[in-house]
């Protein structure tokens, strides 16, 4: 469906919320009915004609365009077969990183040692991959929600896992805009879930500091990685020296014997 044509889907929507008919619409915007019925069918309308439609219904043509594009549905997650492609083909994960962060080809291409060609076939790919649509003059537009994530466990995460993990650990997390916290404790199942909940809501603050930063020249913005890691752990140096059962019960009965 066309850009112009989902607007016109939701105009469709407010016009039946509001009981309005195509003859209401022709008497508002000074146009016969059928003509009213043609513009909807057809999809060819100016802007101007749309901004004097969403008068109609109340709404102006900046808000039926951002409602229309919450309408279109978004990926929030990869399949398997998808996330494998991209690992397969180093170029085409890197493309596919700088897309998400809104970079246009021009920008990958001043950057990365890649040509418009081959920077190209892989956003085509990408669009066949429904991760992004390439739109005329190779404009972007992103087909992920915001709160888009990789599998767990999927072949993006153990590419990173093999690949990258220690060169991010690496760091000295000492420099200008660069942290490392590490904090360990014995928490009960519920605080564990508040845990759980306000890490959810830290990846929430990234993704919108994501989308302010984006209102900056590429220029302006730098790559930050967040690691954001909680499970059950004990350092293997610890755990070698847990008691097992039956070392615990060897215990007992010498503590018993010495006793007796």
């Amino acid at each position: 469906m066309s850009e112009v044509k989902q607007v016109l889907t939701v105009l469709k929507r407010h016009l039946k919320a509001k009981g309005l008919t195509y003859r209401d619409v022709g008497r508002a915007i000074g146009v016969s009915e059928p003509s009213v019925k043609r513009l909807f069918a057809s999809g060819r309308v100016t802007l101007d004609r749309l901004s004097k439609l969403g008068t109609v219904v109340d709404l102006t043509l900046a808000e039926l365009c951002q409602e229309a594009a919450a309408d279109i549905p978004k990926i929030s997650q990869l399949t398997v077969a998808q996330e494998t492609q991209l690992v397969a083909d180093i170029e085409l994960l890197l493309v596919a990183a700088c897309a998400l962060n809104h970079w246009t080809l021009a920008d990958i291409v001043a950057a990365y040692d890649l040509t418009e060609m081959r920077c190209l076939q892989c956003l085509l790919k990408l669009d066949r991959l429904r991760l992004i649509d390439l739109l005329p003059g190779n404009r972007v537009r992103l087909n992920v929600a915001r709160d888009f994530d990789w599998l767990p466990n999927g072949p993006i995460r153990r590419f990173f896992r093999s690949q990258w993990e220690s060169d991010f650990l690496s760091g000295q997390f000492d420099g200008a805009g660069e942290t490392l916290i590490f904090v360990h404790g014995m928490l009960t199942p519920a605080a564990i879930a508040k845990l759980q909940a306000s890490l959810r809501r830290l990846r929430h603050d990234v993704v919108a500091l994501h989308q302010e930063s984006l209102t900056s020249p590429l220029g302006e913005r730098h790559g930050i990685g967040v690691l954001l890691a909680e499970r059950e752990w004990e350092p293997r140096g610890f755990a070698t020296l847990r008691r097992t059962s039956r070392t615990t019960t060897k215990a007992l009965t010498s503590k018993r014997r010495a006793q007796d």
